[in-house]
């Protein structure tokens, strides 16, 4: 095994830990949307206040700071609000950092493929494992250019993390920056104007267990009727005691009704946001709220009933089935899906996939499904694929962090686990073990197919590589050991044969040298016959 880096050792993914269902507000009254409307850019007006707020004081934020800042907004809104508000602060302001931390990372790894790269002769060509030099001094020059650009960025970045400064900004950068290219994004001024007011806007509430139906500021009942706790400055906005508005909108969650309905019953906390899609002029309600941490099953238990191992490609998922032994069963699976078109396209074909792939696995009777543990940071770099665009945007393609997060939390709603393995070598090895081998003029194994067995076998704790094909006949031992696999408790197995001939060397010579010791002979006709030839009666014929 020398040149390849240690695998990881595989593991059972944890559970989802939290819900989140939605459905939309339908039949709402012009005033109905003016009030949300109005509420939205009131408090959305007090988040981004609270987030410039939070920015500036960068690493010496406190419990005193936190206090004093929702003290503030409680005499524009309300306490809970207020905390709401200051809760998702700190989320948008930790994600910035970590945000900040990956960009770091990468400008980093660039830079040591510049320098790498540049202290190679002109010309001189790469390996697989590292880049070589540049083709030309044409091309030397220009990323010498590019290493100075990333070495500052890396420092800029470098000084605002210690600083504790981030770029964040409410709304999203993608759509700040796309008001500069309106007529690529084919939207108007107002329709952008409209669409970043709606991103900005904040109606959302956390739950509070113990409150009546786990909600007092967005508070929704059994009956599905929606109300709202109105801040101060809105009070008179009221058509309800208490300062509430109550909505003429009333909701049903079709997926996960129960569950949400056996929750506001028992007074269990839920949380809730009211968000308007601008491009279909629809506004939604979003219930979520947090499961108890579930033990994940042993590695064991998840293997006991076979695997199913799941190659992920830039158009499709290549699984095969293995039983536990490390034997593959049937024949490969496909499910394509699109990545082309807007985020919903692609996200939908991806669920459609994933359900197909999951509804084999029930039919199939295994208990888990074997996935790599993707990542692919170090793999996209510019610097080292510069010239492979098209290898960049295929890596780029795959949809690594959304399949995770989907795959996890749909396979936990049918029982099953999922073995996250070590990536490395899985197309490599599939296809030099088990690509040949398994394709029949009825069959046809593909390299996507043969690594879909190495990540099953892996995720099962066997290795890749397949036993070797028996011996022809009148060799050894008469076709020998077979090539399926067994457990390592059965009785019966197969250990390491001891050698053929009762002259083979075992050892090194007293002397300290090993000779070469005569060879049995190749050929039938030289071989001492031991064999007395018996003839059958039964074969007798007259």
């Amino acid at each position: 095994m020398g040149g390849l880096r240690e695998l990881a050792v595989a593991f059972v993914v944890p559970g989802p830990c939290g819900v989140a269902v939605r459905d939309r507000l339908k039949h709402l009254t012009p005033h109905d949307e003016r009030v949300l409307r109005a509420v939205g850019a009131h408090q959305g007006a007090l988040a981004s206040g609270d987030l410039k707020a939070r920015c500036a004081d960068g690493l010496g934020h406190g419990a005193d700071t936190w206090a004093a800042r929702k003290r503030e907004l409680t005499a524009r809104s309300s306490s809970r609000i207020a905390g709401a508000i200051t809760k998702a602060t700190h989320d948008q302001w930790a994600l910035a950092r970590r945000c900040q931390a990956a960009h770091m990372k990468t400008l980093a790894a660039g830079i040591r493929t510049l320098r790498h790269r540049l202290s190679l002769p002109v010309g001189e060509k790469g390996t697989k494992r590292a880049a070589g030099g540049y083709r030309s001094k044409g091309e030397w020059f220009r990323k010498s250019r590019r290493l100075a650009a990333l070495e500052d960025r890396h420092t800029a970045a470098v000084a605002d993390r210690q600083a504790g400064r981030v770029r964040v900004v409410r709304g999203g950068k993608r759509l700040l920056n796309t008001r500069h290219h309106l007529t690529q994004a084919q939207l108007t001024e107002d329709q952008w104007r409209q669409r970043w007011e709606a991103e900005r806007w904040f109606i959302a509430a956390d739950g509070e267990s113990g409150k009546r139906f786990g909600n007092e500021t967005v508070r929704v009942t059994p009956d599905g009727e929606v109300s709202i706790k109105l801040p101060a400055p809105l009070a008179h906005l009221a058509n309800t005691r208490h300062g509430r508005y109550t909505l003429t909108s009333t909701v049903a969650f079709a997926h996960r009704g129960a569950e949400w309905a056996d929750r506001i019953t028992t007074n269990r906390a839920v949380a809730y946001r009211i968000h308007l899609d601008t491009g279909r002029g629809r506004w939604y309600l979003t219930a979520s709220w947090q499961r108890p941490a579930v033990k994940t099953v042993p590695l064991e238990t998840a293997r006991a009933r076979g695997m199913i191992g799941v190659d992920t490609n830039a158009d499709h998922f290549a699984a095969y089935r293995l039983d536990r032994h490390g034997n593959p069963v049937g024949d490969p699976h496909r499910f394509p899906y699109d990545l082309s078109g807007s985020a919903g396209h692609r996200d939908a074909q991806i669920r459609h996939a994933l359900t197909r792939l999951i509804n084999w696995a029930k039919s199939a009777g295994v208990a888990a499904i074997g996935i790599e543990d993707l990542d692919f940071a170090p793999e996209k770099t510019r610097e080292k694929h510069g010239r492979r665009k098209r290898f960049r945007q295929l890596v780029s393609g795959i949809p690594t962090g959304k399949l995770k997060a989907r795959l996890v939390s749909m396979a936990a709603e049918h029982g099953l686990s999922i073995v996250a393995v070590d990536p490395a070598y899985t197309s490599q090895w599939g296809a030099q073990h088990w690509q040949k081998p398994l394709t029949t003029p009825h069959r046809t194994m593909s390299r996507h197919d043969a690594a879909g067995i190495a990540i099953g076998r892996r995720a099962l704790g066997h290795p890749v590589r397949r036993r070797t094909a028996p011996p022809p006949h009148d060799r050894s031992d008469r076709a020998g050991h077979r090539t399926v696999q067994t457990g390592p408790g059965d009785r019966g197995r197969e250990g390491t044969r001891p050698p053929t001939t009762d002259h083979a060397p075992r050892g090194p010579s007293p002397s300290g040298t090993r000779k070469r010791e005569p060879s049995a002979s190749n050929t039938v006709r030289d071989a001492p016959s031991t064999q007395q030839w018996v003839q059958d009666s039964l074969m007798r014929t007259g």
